[in-house]
């Protein structure tokens, strides 16, 4: 329970201000309202500036622009860190995929098929993404402690929104390892023994 403020109401010939909103309300558009608003202003004093008619579904949406701007640089933020994790785990995986080109076409030449090879790289790439899935985890986890209050509609524990995001980010690295364990799977086995 909050505490009672002391609130005083004076005339505005009295305590004159800048600015003051009158709001009206009426069955149907309100916008047709605004004429007889403006006579009626006139006709109580010529002093009385009437200028910005508004529905109060607007006001209220303007004072939100400042949250949604956020919100939305946040996801822009978050989509951008999330390409760029994708290109960072294509690279990694294409540049473990050409170290290993030898150690690949040996396996090959010993008999393994494409499908071990793709299993190989992917295994390698989901535990990497896995780890890094479990450290993100705990960090957000902490982060969502510490910015709990700042939070609308969720927790800053909330399992579905932790399970999705875990499901999204190991799809997105699945995704960027594929294209490197197929071209690691189509390593032509003596091609690979004379590679340097």
């Amino acid at each position: 329970v909050e505490d009672a403020i002391a609130v005083t109401y004076l005339p505005y010939p009295q305590a004159p201000v800048r600015g003051f909103e009158v709001i009206v309300r009426g069955d149907g558009d309100p916008r047709p309202l605004t004429a007889p608003l403006r006579r009626a202003f006139t006709e109580t004093s010529a002093d009385l500036p009437f200028l910005d008619v508004r529905l109060l579904a607007d006001h209220i949406e303007a004072s939100f622009f400042i949250y949604r701007m956020g919100a939305t640089m946040l996801a822009a933020f978050g989509l951008l860190a999330l390409l760029l994790s994708a290109i960072g785990i294509y690279g990694i995986m294409a540049y473990t995929v050409s170290r290993r080109t030898r150690e690949i076409g040996v396996r090959m030449a010993l008999g393994a098929v494409r499908r071990d090879v793709i299993g190989l790289v992917l295994g390698r790439a989901m535990r990497l993404a896995g780890l890094g899935l479990g450290i993100g985890l705990l960090a957000a986890l902490g982060a969502g402690r510490l910015l709990g209050s700042q939070l609308l509609g969720v927790s800053g524990s909330d399992p579905l929104t932790f399970a999705s995001i875990g499901v999204l980010l190991g799809a997105v690295a699945l995704v960027a390892s594929w294209l490197p364990a197929r071209r690691a799977a189509r390593v032509d086995p003596m091609q690979a023994l004379r590679y340097e």
